[in-house]
């Protein structure tokens, strides 16, 4: 007889890899790993530029901040980045699982992006005299936060109203054309904010005090990746438990 069943030893389709129950049997064991994993590198990354880099020639000990403030705004512009290719993938293909991230993502990046100002803040104090300057950079930057927060409250109402997903994943490819605005701002306008100091190829900061800030960006990475998963899993758990009570209910109010 034929085997009707050998199809399932291939490689899983994107469909078959969106399943959401494939996909916690994936997340389960793979959240507590990056968020410790994060942790570990965050904790020596931070001592170590802390302790074991030399203060900047002109910045001084000030310089120590980027250790934070470079990964915050990463993953502030990472974190968008997610969800504009979540919701790519919700609108065309139509997977739920790509909306539960979408949506997973964006308290996270919120917080980053909020992370990025302060520390940016902080560290403009003492370089450039101000807390705060009206550039290209950093108005753009509060801006991706602002767009954050409307995410999160459309995305809130869509829910509470039973919508489809589709207004907020649309909202969510809008809102990543500030992207590349954030990145070349410091290019296309002249203002107090640095040109970019780290490039894929090569970095105008020097060696021993660069060394450390891979570390923290590679620990915040994974640090937020598992908290991403962290709200993914709880998402999916609220939704199983509210479909389960409107069964019950259904079937209590049908019941004789």
């Amino acid at each position: 007889m034929p085997n009707f069943h050998a199809p399932r030893l291939h490689a899983p389709s994107l469909h078959a890899l969106a399943n959401p129950a494939r996909f916690l049997k994936i997340a389960r064991p793979l959240t507590p790993v990056l968020f410790w994993a994060g942790v570990a590198l965050i904790a020596f990354g931070a001592w170590a530029g802390l302790t074991q880099t030399p203060p900047d020639v002109l910045q001084r000990d000030s310089v120590r901040i980027l250790y934070i403030h470079v990964p915050t705004a990463w993953l502030g512009m990472g974190g968008w980045s997610g969800i504009a290719v979540s919701s790519i993938v919700f609108l065309v293909w139509r997977h739920p699982l790509a909306g539960v991230a979408a949506r997973a993502i964006a308290l996270p990046g919120a917080v980053f992006a909020a992370l990025c100002l302060i520390t940016g803040s902080i560290w403009g104090r003492p370089t450039w005299g101000t807390w705060w300057q009206w550039d290209g950079r950093l108005t753009s930057m509060l801006l991706l936060f602002f767009v954050y927060l409307g995410y999160m409250a459309l995305a809130r109402a869509d829910t509470d109203r039973g919508g489809d997903g589709r207004i907020p994943a649309i909202y969510g490819v809008a809102g990543s054309v500030l992207l590349p605005i954030i990145r070349y701002s410091v290019i296309w306008w002249n203002s107090l904010h640095q040109g970019p100091s780290i490039g894929l190829t090569s970095s105008s900061i020097d060696p021993s005090i660069l060394w450390p800030l891979w570390f923290t960006l590679a620990g915040f990475s994974l640090f937020f990746g598992g908290i991403v998963l962290m709200r993914m899993r709880a998402m999916l758990a609220v939704s199983r438990a509210e479909a389960r009570l409107r069964r019950m209910a259904a079937t209590d109010w049908v019941a004789p």
